[in-house]
Order: C-alpha cells, then structure tokens, then sequence
C-alpha cells in the first residue's frame, strides 16, 4: 500500500485467474482481503461493491411455485 494524502481506495478483486490451472482445480482462485486489514479495522472504511447490486421489485413480487413432488411423477414414470 501507499501513503495517501486525502483518500485511499483498497480494492478486493472476487477472483484471480491463474494461467497454469491444476489436473483437479478451476482456471481461478478466490481472493481474501489482505492480512494487513483485519476485521476490526473494517468499521473505518467505507464498503462498497462494484456494479452494485440491481434492487428489483419484479422478484419480490413474482408468485411462488408449487411445490414439485418428484417422487410422485417417478412413480408415474414407471406404471
């Protein structure tokens, strides 16, 4: 980090892509917040993340779906 003046901004990236993936892992890892910035100090930053999340009201407000019994419709499969 650097010593900044009037602001600092800390960006957390959610992933990092690895060019050399292993036999058994994905093309990425998962990022951590830095281990210099422990927990206590977070109520002294201001926590924002980008695009930020699109509240919409179409989901809240969107009839819930019946109930799937699937054991029921295997059954009927198999008369």
């Amino acid at each position: 980090m650097t010593r900044a003046r009037d602001q600092l901004d800390i960006l957390v990236p959610q992933r990092f892509h690895v060019g050399q993936p292993s036999g058994l892992g994905a093309r990425h890892v998962y990022a951590s917040r830095s281990r210099f910035l422990p927990a206590a100090t977070l109520a002294h930053f201001e926590l924002l993340s980008w695009p930020a999340a699109a509240t919409s009201d179409a989901a809240a407000m969107a009839p819930a779906r019946a109930p799937v019994d699937l054991a029921a419709q295997m059954r009927a499969m198999w008369r």
